[in-house]
């Protein structure tokens, strides 16, 4: 291997290491969902920058329960995701950052198929995501950690 082969392997490889300490600054990427009454994985969600707001799609539903609706959907919600597959559904929107969390967005769960305030923070050194979903102030609502799949 010559010195440019070299020197090209390097910049490559610091690179790819910002790249990746980057990522640990923002939500987006793909997290593992907890549930914050069973401390079940429930499913994956992948957070995206959308126009300077952040978005989060379900990638895959996990450890499915029995009162859970055997095909995926989401019977619960109502308008356009009425009886929509679970799998595919954005169900966070709208959030944009405020210093070191992401707030005035909205999170729906699709088990009840209500639609909820929320925030985000960044924990662990952005390895978990605080999610709370709350209705009016941030006190009446309920948190889950996510764990970040990549």
């Amino acid at each position: 291997m010559n010195f440019g082969n070299i020197v090209l392997a390097l910049v490559l490889g610091l690179t790819s290491t910002l790249a990746q300490a980057a990522d640990m600054t923002t939500p987006a990427g793909l997290w593992r969902t907890i549930d914050d009454k069973t401390g079940m994985v429930r499913s994956h969600v992948r957070i995206v920058d959308a126009g300077g707001a952040l978005e989060g799609k379900v990638e895959k539903l996990l450890n499915r329960q029995p009162d859970d609706d055997p095909d995926g959907l989401c019977r619960a919600c109502t308008g356009v995701r009425k009886d929509q597959p679970v799998e595919g559904m954005t169900i966070l929107w709208g959030l944009k950052q405020d210093g070191d969390q992401w707030t005035g967005g909205e999170i729906l769960d699709p088990k009840n198929g209500k639609t909820y305030r929320c925030r985000m923070k960044l924990i662990d050194g952005g390895k978990k995501l605080e999610v709370r979903g709350f209705i009016g102030v941030s006190l009446l609502g309920r948190t889950q950690t996510w764990v970040r799949e990549e």
